[in-house]
């Protein structure tokens, strides 16, 4: 059983518990927070008695092997430096980093204290995501696809209001690319690699995030077009196109359902039975490179890759971090 303390008390942190659990693979050992009341709050949930508000002793601690960081973007990267270097394997939320530096400098960190360093970016693991991709070379010669996640944030409003959430705060690293954009961006990396070109805009509210944007890929033969938002909704599938069919797939950050469609019409659902909870792929994947002690390379790849990519996106559109200066 891996030792697991958890690096935030939100919605997502127990969704990522259930399905660690669930797994079989884990026990949760310690849980941090900011105010050590709420970590409490949170850990007699899962009758856990260790709780901290300090990430130095959490990273000391003996009775934690792994841990779990889904604490706003900006604190990524350094909590997951700040764990590694104490020997922790850390699994940490999408996006690993603020931008393609700090990427680096983190798997930098991996390697040298020899842990596992795992972005938790569950698309690649979903079955009907594998689905998509076994059954892309059917398709013929791709020439185009279109890749889209649009989702009005319940935060928005406050915005509105003249609030400052962190979902479009720019000191959190936040904003539309780096939350579901980076589905998008990442199925892309993942399904087709790097592209030779990247034409990005956005339309950036006052606080200096952007609130929705469209992104033109450019690959040999063929382009990616990918739409983002935060400020309004989409039905729409996400579609990839060959020559001799598409596979549309409904919300690919999840795989809800997938259906490809012959060149004459004729239709396939290519869906599978998934777990209702689509992270318990990732945790599972994560617990067996942290028994084999060993990252998967390309998945270290993609996570690069996708972080330099979102950089160059924010540095087409303008919008800057403080981790950029």
């Amino acid at each position: 059983m891996i030792k697991l303390a958890v690096i935030g008390t939100n919605w997502i942190t127990e969704r990522f518990l259930a399905a660690a659990l669930e797994s079989g693979k884990y026990q949760l050992s310690a849980v941090y927070s900011r105010s050590l009341e709420q970590a409490k709050a949170f850990a007699d949930k899962f009758s856990v008695t260790l709780t901290f508000d300090c990430l130095d002793k959490l990273a000391a601690c003996d009775e934690v092997d792994a841990v779990y960081i889904a604490s706003p973007n900006s604190f990524h990267a350094p909590q997951s430096i700040k764990m590694m270097k104490q020997g922790k394997h850390v699994i940490c939320e999408k996006p690993i980093a603020s931008n393609y530096q700090e990427a680096q400098l983190a798997y930098q960190t991996a390697q040298e204290n020899n842990v596992v360093l795992f972005e938790a970016f569950m698309s690649p693991y979903l079955p009907n995501f594998q689905q998509i991709k076994s059954h892309l070379p059917s398709l013929g010669a791709i020439r185009k696809a279109h890749i889209t996640y649009c989702q009005y944030s319940s935060r928005y409003p406050k915005y509105l209001n003249g609030e400052n959430p962190n979902t479009f705060n720019p000191e959190f690293s936040n904003g539309s690319i780096m939350d579901i954009g980076f589905y998008c961006v990442g199925s892309m990396v993942e399904l087709f690699g790097e592209p030779t070109s990247i034409q990005a805009q956005a339309h950036l509210l006052d606080s200096g995030v952007d609130g929705n944007g469209s992104i033109i890929f450019g690959y040999d033969g063929f382009d990616v077009v990918v739409m983002h938002s935060k400020t309004s909704d989409s039905y729409i599938p996400s579609e990839i196109q060959g020559e001799k069919g598409a596979i549309l797939a409904e919300m690919i950050s999840i795989g809800q359902k997938v259906t490809k469609v012959n060149r004459g019409g004729e239709t396939e659902d290519l869906t599978l039975e998934q777990n209702a909870n689509p992270m318990f792929y990732e945790a599972f994947k994560f617990s067996e490179q942290v028994e084999l002690n060993q990252m998967d390379i390309q998945a270290v790849e993609r996570s690069l890759l996708i972080s330099k990519v979102t950089t160059e996106i924010r540095k087409q559109t303008g919008v800057v971090f403080p981790a950029d200066k």
